[in-house]
């Protein structure tokens, strides 16, 4: 029974919420309830109408613990649900003092006051969800327990640090929670001189701690999150169903708890492999090595999951006791281990180090170490692990020496220790609050991560893409167009209602200027907005800038990427900005010489046609052409169930829809099949004039010599709403899985949305991020090291004159030679750079070369030397590299 001075937990609370610790502590006594006075007030003084207590509680054998957490549970239902009359439950906690009847056997001999009443006792599941509240509160403890206790594991096996060099989850390399815990580790062991070298005992049994830990994280908060819901959300009642007897609740309780129990059945077996290890590397007595590793043992998840509900929750409810107790053996064997090492300096109470002690301690087994020599310097653990091991040195000494370890030393240390990792015990939040503010003081050493679907650029990647960079916006000038650039973000408005169901994909941005703002979707339809704003009639430009999606990242899928888009809008003859914009895109492919390709090419008016013949009802065109668009990453049986399952659309029209899209080939060839008699297409109006428009255009592009890299395809839909025409998308070819690299098409009516003014217009975007895919695979694949720099001088000075430097990497420099300089004594030293930098000549000046007036010209390719007078070596360099 909690006394006088333990904390009440107030039920009922309008403003509140009942966590699970409360729940928690109310099942142990450790708190009093009461009833919030306003939900008293809110009950009805009528008359109870007694009704049978649902069978599914009634059947309940429970013990005083889970009794008493039920209890709690379902009476802060009934009041959250202020239902028309006072319950059982509620009229003798109130008439005869809550404390002394919280419990859930006793209330349910009694009969529940009103029908109501009794189908929020069925709905609420008060059981399994005060089961579920019980596990939350001992698992989330135990999730920073298990980290500090693997860290003081590391330390005492003298672990390899790259077990804990898991990449950053901003990419998705790794998921976030392996790589928070390999962080959080990092930082628990941040200056330890027992870890980090390569030469660390390496073991699995760390190197699995990121994962596992993670996994266990990720199930602790994923159930924590349901069970706040579970324990505050009031009981709709309403129609009586097969769904308000709680089953569901309970469902969704056990699949959480399930993915839980398998990430403590991993996080257990790891926990016993760190201990086995321990006892191999540091205790050689056999005997004690046995009776600290012998009991050990771990069940089968069957039995603890093939049961029901309530069974399954108390099965892992227990089987959080055994992680408890596990730990527990896992941190005093640790302890044990460093304790009896004097190798090891110990961390004394205030941070005091006693410099050069050498004071003997006990080996593992009862042996006192051999003498240490006091000229010795000792290793150190971490910050972090010293801090926590003092906490549980004191904690299990109560601030006395430690003895000469032995076995039951460490038992009586495991006993203590699992006191401690109980909720139980006050000291248990002190500990993982200190292993918390231990990894956020260390935050400032924590490597910073980036977004996920986002990327940094070194050196070799860089030179890529401005190599590639300059080969499109050649391309682009050699056509007449010139540049453009707009805001990183447009009004919300601006964008809204341009791109049909990607849409939900725009960023939002914080209203802090008093207007509603979003990053830029495309680099489009801030073209046409730009165009619309300053009215004009005609415009042929090309930008290359950022973009922004609020996407899935995953392998060449980002959320901010570059486009390098090229449009023209205004008045032409028909067909003649389309040609000239796919003639482009051919140009750019073949100079950025990636490798195969293919442009897949459509008319909107054609696909609109098709549908139309296919009897899909107009106002349905936009997002049946949305899934039409996804046949190139799914199967049409898949497309299929999404349009008839989820957009009205009926079997027989999929199926005629199917047929269709099968269509492609050669451009001139399938415009035959399509014009020739008796097809559909020809008695179809858009469709006549988008053929008409394509038979213009396929001549051009063949007396372009451009129609052999173009396919005919009309399962091409492209899914944004602003195309009227033409429109097509550029696919690799070649063995890097990067798909569409470029798309574009007719958008007649942009414009217009912005002015009233209607600017045909037509462009092409190519989708760079997957083009540098490619040109760094191939890099790659030519097994040469990418040049990062474009220097082609090395000015070595063999020294540190940093004036002699000036005065000729400047004559350098003022010749237009790219050059760079070193300082060093070391002729090595400037060879390997220049060699691992790709310089292909050196300028080397030591003191001989200075009393001589020369310096040494040093072709890096054929590794020839000569010497050349100081008057003449930019010359002479301007001559080799073929200068005027």
């Amino acid at each position: 029974m909690a006394s006088s001075s333990a904390a009440t937990v107030t039920l009922g609370g309008k403003g509140g919420a009942l966590t699970p610790a409360a729940v928690y502590a109310l099942a142990h006594e450790l708190s009093s309830p009461s009833i919030d006075p306003s939900a008293l007030q809110r009950l009805s003084t009528r008359a109870p109408s007694p009704q049978e207590t649902p069978a599914s509680l009634r059947e309940l054998a429970l013990d005083g613990e889970v009794s008493r957490a039920a209890a709690a549970v379902l009476l802060n239902k009934l009041l959250l649900t202020a239902a028309d009359s006072p319950s059982a439950l509620v009229t003798a906690a109130t008439a005869t003092g809550l404390a002394e009847k919280l419990d859930l056997n006793a209330v349910l001999l009694n009969k529940l006051s009103s029908r109501d009443e009794a189908a929020v006792a069925a709905a609420s599941a008060p059981v399994a969800v005060a089961l579920a509240a019980l596990i939350d509160c001992c698992a989330a403890p135990l999730a920073r327990v298990a980290d500090a206790v693997a860290a003081l594991s590391f330390e005492a096996a003298r672990g390899d640090a790259a077990a804990f060099e898991v990449p950053a989850s901003g990419d998705g390399l790794s998921a976030k929670d392996e790589a928070d815990v390999a962080a959080d580790i990092k930082m628990l062991v941040f200056g330890s001189k027992l870890v980090g070298s390569a030469g660390g005992a390496s073991s699995t049994s760390f190197a699995k701690v990121p994962t596992v830990n993670g996994i266990f994280r990720e199930a602790v908060r994923a159930l924590h999150a349901r069970v706040r819901i579970e324990l505050n959300a009031p009981v709709k009642l309403g129609k009586r169903d097969a769904g308000e007897t709680g089953e569901g609740k309970e469902e969704a309780l056990v699949v959480l708890a399930t993915q839980l129990a398998r990430a403590l059945q991993a996080i257990c077996k790891l926990s016993i492999a760190r201990i086995n290890l321990l006892a191999e590397k540091s205790i050689d007595d056999t005997e004690f090595r046995q009776k600290l590793t012998g009991d050990l043992n771990l069940d089968d998840l069957k039995g603890v999951l093939d049961s029901d509900a309530v069974a399954v929750l108390k099965g892992v409810y227990n089987r959080l006791q055994k992680l408890r107790k596990f730990l527990a053996r896992e941190a005093a064997v640790a302890m044990a281990v460093i304790e009896a090492d004097s190798s090891i300096e110990k961390p004394q109470a205030g941070d005091e180090k006693e410099a050069g002690s050498s004071t003997e301690k006990p080996q593992a087994g009862g042996e006192k170490a051999k003498g240490d020599k006091k000229s010795k310097k000792k290793k150190t653990l971490g910050k972090g692990t010293s801090a926590v091991l003092m906490l549980l040195r004191d904690h299990v000494n109560k601030g006395s020496d430690v003895p000469c370890v032995n076995y039951d030393l460490i038992s009586t240390w495991e006993v203590a220790l699992k006191l401690l990792f109980d909720p139980e015990c006050p000291k248990l939040e002190s500990l993982v609050e200190k292993v918390k503010e231990i990894v956020e003081s260390n935050e400032v050493r924590r490597l910073p991560k980036i977004p996920k679907g986002t990327r940094d650029f070194g050196k070799e990647q860089m030179a890529i893409r401005e190599r590639a960079f300059s080969i499109i916006s050649s391309v682009f000038k050699m056509h007449g167009a010139t540049a453009l650039d707009t805001p990183v973000f447009e009004l919300r408005e601006t964008l809204m209602g341009k791109y049909g169901e990607d849409s939900k994909l725009i960023y939002d941005l914080a209203d802090q200027g008093g207007e509603l703002c979003s990053l830029r979707y495309d680099l489009t339809v801030p073209f046409a907005r730009y165009v619309a704003m300053n009215n004009l009639s005609a415009l042929k430009r090309y930008q290359i800038a950022k973009v922004y999606r609020r996407d899935n990242p995953s392998k060449g899928r980002y959320r901010e990427f570059y486009q390098c888009d090229f449009d023209i809008a205004g008045v032409y003859e028909l067909m003649e900005p389309d040609f000239e914009v796919i003639k482009v895109l051919t140009e750019l492919l073949d100079q950025l010489d990636i490798g195969t390709y293919e442009i897949k090419l459509n008319h909107r008016k054609l696909l609109d046609g098709m549908l139309e013949i296919c009897g899909v009802l107009p106002e349905k065109f936009r997002t049946v052409c949305s899934s039409i668009d996804k046949l190139d990453k799914q199967s049409f049986e898949q497309v299929k169930k999404e349009l008839v399952d989820e957009k009205g659309i009926s079997d027989e029209t999929a199926d005629a829809i199917g047929n269709l899209v099968k269509t492609r080939g050669h451009p001139l060839e399938v415009l035959e099949e399509l014009r020739k008699g008796g097809s559909k297409f020809m008695e179809n109006g858009g469709s006549v004039v988008a053929l008409k428009e394509l038979d213009i255009l396929f001549q051009a592009l063949e007396k372009a010599n451009a129609i052999d890299k173009i396919v005919f395809d009309l399962s091409l839909a492209r899914g944004l709403d602003y195309y009227t025409g033409v429109i097509y998308e550029a696919v690799f070819k070649g063995t890097t899985q990067v798909g569409s690299i470029a798309a574009g098409g007719r958008y007649d009516n942009l414009v217009g949305m912005f002015s009233g003014k209607q600017v045909p217009a037509v462009g092409v975007s190519l989708g760079i991020e997957r083009v540098f895919a490619i040109m760094e695979q191939q890099e790659k694949e030519k097994d040469e090291s990418i040049r990062p720099t474009e220097t082609e001088v090395l000015v070595s000075i063999l020294g540190k004159d940093l004036t002699l430097a000036a005065e000729l990497v400047s004559q350098l420099w003022n010749a237009g030679i790219k050059a760079e300089f070193k300082l060093t004594t070391r002729v090595q030293n400037h060879i390997k750079y220049a060699l691992q930098s790709r310089i292909p000549w050196m300028v080397l000046v030591g003191g001989t070369e200075i009393e001589k007036g020369i310096v040494k010209l040093k072709d890096l390719k054929t590794s020839q030397d000569e010497d050349v007078p100081r008057e003449t070596f930019v010359q002479e360099l301007k001559n080799r590299l073929g200068r005027p």
